[in-house]
C-alpha cells in the first residue's frame, strides 16, 4: 500500500465518522425539499479511462439533464443545493469512493465520459493514469472543466508536483475556499 492509499482511507473513515450526523442532516432536508433520492450516483472516469459511479449529495432538481456543472441551468440548482455546494458538503459521499479505491483526497476531478475535450487532452499530459479526487489543484485556484485544456495542464501539474504535504494544502484551501 503506498504512503497516498493509506493517507487516504486513514482520513477518509475519520471524515466518514466525523461527517455523518452532517451527511444524515443533509439528506433529510433534500429529501424534505425536493423529491427523488438524497444521494446521486453519476458515471464518472477514473483512473484509466474507467467508468465508475462517482456519489454525491444531489443539489439539483432530479429531472435535471446529465451535464457538466459548468452547463446545467443555475435553475436547476435547489436551494438546499446551493448551500451544500458552497459549503462543499455535497462531496462527503465520494469519501466512500475513495474508500472503495475508485478516488482519493485529492487529484483530478472525475469528469464526464461525454467531456471528449477534456478526457482528450487529459489523456496527452497522462493524467488519466492517476486516480481522480474529492478535490484537486485546479479546484484551489478556481479552475473548472469549462477549460478544459487549463484544467487538464493545472491536473498534470499537480501529478508532478504530487507529494503529502501538497495534498494536505489543498485539502486546506478545499475547505478554507467553501
Amino acid at each position: 500500500m503506498t504512503t497516498k492509499r493509506a493517507f487516504d482511507l486513514t482520513v477518509a473513515t475519520m471524515m466518514l465518522a466525523v461527517t455523518s450526523p452532517v451527511v444524515l442532516t443533509a439528506m433529510l432536508a433534500i429529501r424534505a425539499t425536493s423529491p427523488g433520492p438524497a444521494i446521486f450516483s453519476q458515471p464518472r472516469l477514473g483512473r484509466g479511462g474507467a467508468v465508475f459511479a462517482c456519489h454525491k449529495l444531489r443539489t439539483m432538481h432530479r429531472d435535471t439533464p446529465s451535464l457538466p456543472t459548468h452547463e446545467a441551468p443555475v435553475s436547476s440548482v435547489t436551494a438546499v443545493g446551493k448551500l451544500l455546494r458552497r459549503t462543499k458538503i455535497d462531496e462527503l459521499p465520494q469519501l466512500w469512493n475513495v474508500l472503495k479505491g475508485e478516488m482519493s483526497l485529492v487529484g483530478p476531478r472525475p469528469c464526464l465520459p461525454t467531456q471528449a475535450e477534456l478526457i482528450g487532452y487529459r489523456q496527452r499530459l497522462g493524467v488519466l493514469a492517476a486516480l481522480p479526487g474529492i478535490t484537486g489543484l485546479a479546484q484551489i485556484k478556481g479552475i473548472d472543466m469549462s477549460d478544459p485544456k487549463l484544467c487538464a495542464e493545472t491536473d498534470a501539474a499537480y501529478l508532478k508536483a504530487a507529494s503529502i504535504g501538497l495534498d494536505l494544502r489543498i485539502l486546506a484551501g478545499t475547505f478554507y475556499r467553501a
